[in-house]
């Protein structure tokens, strides 16, 4: 998997929930092995388009368990990946062995990769909304002005982020956001989010309950995933201040809207 290193950013809440989610990641996605392919297909395509054929080398900088970084190994990108979470880099590494690819996985803040690899990429990736976990404007654009100094000139950074401004919200207070059902061999298994807003951020609490049709289910819940309601025309601005230009708004290629710009 090549050298491995380790480093660790500020311990935070988001640290703590997606070690304990890591396990159970899988059930974020009605199939995740489709999900693997299916969004690896679809940065390609937009790589290609705006990048050329030539861009080989990725770093994604928030990879969770390989859901974006699998795909496109096996597409034929040369991978590194890096989280925050050593316990989903630790099932990143047995699913990419798993699907037969070579990723180089390192525990690492998406604010830090510069710092940790001193070397650039033709492009670097963070998707499912992982940059609005960073507080605050400060901290968004520290992580892009690391992102973009991990980028070879003429390449580029490719996030993908919830739309917030298209979406309701509350001031304060909780909201319950379902999720998904899943049928298991001993029953079905049911995830259900409860967002609890302050202010410009929210925080989230996973509820993870296992009904094997007996009168009482086993629940899990799952604590601390903190995220800034951040607009997309923000995360644009930030970005420009960062270096990076000719930034691209794409709403229909993935299951999030995608924001590329250029070095």
């Amino acid at each position: 998997m090549g050298n491995e290193k380790t480093i660790y950013g500020i311990a935070s809440m988001t640290e703590h929930y997606y070690n304990s989610l890591a396990p159970f990641y899988k059930y974020m996605y009605q199939d995740w092995e489709a999900s693997v392919q299916r969004q690896a297909e679809a940065l390609d395509g937009v790589i290609r388009e705006f990048l050329g054929e030539k861009p080989k080398t990725v770093l994604d900088a928030a990879c969770g368990i390989g859901t974006q970084s699998i795909g496109l190994a096996k597409l034929g990108y040369q991978v590194t990946a890096s989280d925050l979470s050593p316990v989903a880099i630790e099932q990143a590494r047995e699913e990419a062995l798993r699907h037969g690819v070579q990723i180089e996985f390192n525990v690492v803040d998406m604010r830090q990769v510069r710092e940790a690899y001193q070397r650039q990429f033709d492009i670097v990736i963070a998707c499912d909304n992982s940059v609005p976990h960073l507080h605050s404007d400060d901290e968004i654009l520290l992580a892009f002005k690391q992102f973009y100094q991990c980028v070879k000139p003429g390449g580029g950074c490719l996030i993908s982020v919830r739309d917030y401004a298209q979406m309701e919200r509350a001031e304060k207070g909780k909201q319950m956001i379902p999720r998904l059902i899943h049928q298991t061999d001993h029953g079905q298994v049911i995830l259900i989010d409860v967002w609890d807003f302050d202010g410009n951020s929210y925080e989230i609490t996973t509820y993870l309950v296992e009904d094997e049709g007996k009168p009482e289910a086993n629940t899990k819940i799952i604590l601390g995933g903190k995220y800034y309601w951040v607009g997309i025309s923000t995360l644009e601005t930030l970005l420009k201040e960062a270096g990076f230009e000719d930034i691209h708004i794409l709403r229909e290629r993935f299951f999030q809207p995608l924001i590329l710009a250029k070095k």
